[in-house]
Parts: structure tokens; C-alpha cells; sequence
């Protein structure tokens, strides 16, 4: 099983997929650990290279039985469609999920106010945020609304999505 954690910084998508991992026991991949790490050691652009290390140590994992949780921003159809075409190579479920804050004054709050947990991370600002290259999607994923939805609720909607595991 293969759930990508998609939207802008401050959407509360990290919060999300760091609830719901244990629930599921799931490997959990992170974008912004990833690009991080290449920054520090050397890569000025990082580019496509943290997705793409991020879908190689997905498919690692999902070989071996593992459940996967990635969060990215995951902006554009090229992203998505990496992740969906890994899904469909090994035949694992994946679960798109879109976070969102339709609250545009608490979006700002967050994104204004967020600790940075990612050591060396430049947190993004508010104008970078609006700025962001988001492009719609072709095929509606699970959207969830962190401006009405607490991180437990949005588990629950997950959860309810997913097929009974034994």
C-alpha cells in the first residue's frame, strides 16, 4: 500500500501522515528530509532528485510487504503520475491524498509560525507559498480540509478508505 500525502507547505499534510503512520506501521518518507539531506551534502539544486530518491526507497520498501507513506508537495502531474505508475509496476493500492487549508488566514498562520523540524530546512514564506507551482489534478484524489478536520479525523477518513488488513 502506497499513500502519497500531496499540498502546499503549512497544509497540514505532514501533521496528517505523521498521525497516521503508526496506525499502519508504514515506512514514512518525507520529501523535505530528503532534499535536506542533499543540500547538505553539496547539491545546491536539488530539483527532481529527492523525488526520485524518495520512490526508489518506496519501491524498496513496498517490495518487501511495507506499507509507504510519502509527503511531498507533489505539484505537478509528473510527480503524481511517478507515484502511480510505481503503484501499478508492483500491483500495491495507492491512496492519493490532498491536503488543504481552506482557511487562507490560518494557512498563513501556520506557514508564518511553523518550527522548522528539518534541521538546515529554509522554511518557506507566505509569498512563496501563493507563488507555488500547484497544478490541478486530472483524476480527483481523497481531499481533506485541515481547516475543519482535526489530524484524527483525517486519519479516520483514511482509514475508512483503506481495505481491511488481516
Amino acid at each position: 500500500m502506497l499513500i502519497v500525502f500531496s499540498g502546499l507547505p503549512g497544509s497540514g499534510k505532514t501533521t496528517i501522515a505523521r498521525t497516521l503512520a503508526p496506525h499502519l506501521g508504514a515506512t514514512y518518507l518525507r520529501i523535505d528530509s530528503i532534499e535536506q539531506g542533499l543540500r547538505d551534502a553539496g547539491l545546491a539544486e536539488v530539483g527532481k532528485a529527492g523525488y526520485q530518491i524518495a520512490l526508489q526507497l518506496a519501491e524498496a520498501n513496498l517490495a518487501l510487504g511495507n506499507p509507504v507513506l510519502a509527503d511531498c508537495v507533489n505539484p505537478v502531474a509528473e510527480s503524481r503520475q511517478a507515484w502511480s505508475d510505481l503503484a501499478q509496476r508492483l500491483g500495491v493500492l495507492l491512496l492519493d491524498v490532498e491536503v488543504i487549508c481552506s482557511d487562507p488566514r490560518e494557512h498563513r498562520r501556520r506557514v508564518e509560525t511553523r518550527q522548522v523540524d528539518v534541521p538546515g530546512l529554509q522554511a518557506p514564506s507566505w509569498q512563496s507559498v501563493l507563488d507555488h507551482d500547484y497544478q490541478a489534478w486530472a483524476s480527483a484524489p481523497l481531499r481533506l480540509d485541515s481547516a475543519s478536520l482535526s489530524p484524527q479525523q483525517a486519519v479516520a477518513l483514511i482509514l475508512a478508505r483503506l481495505p481491511v488488513r488481516s
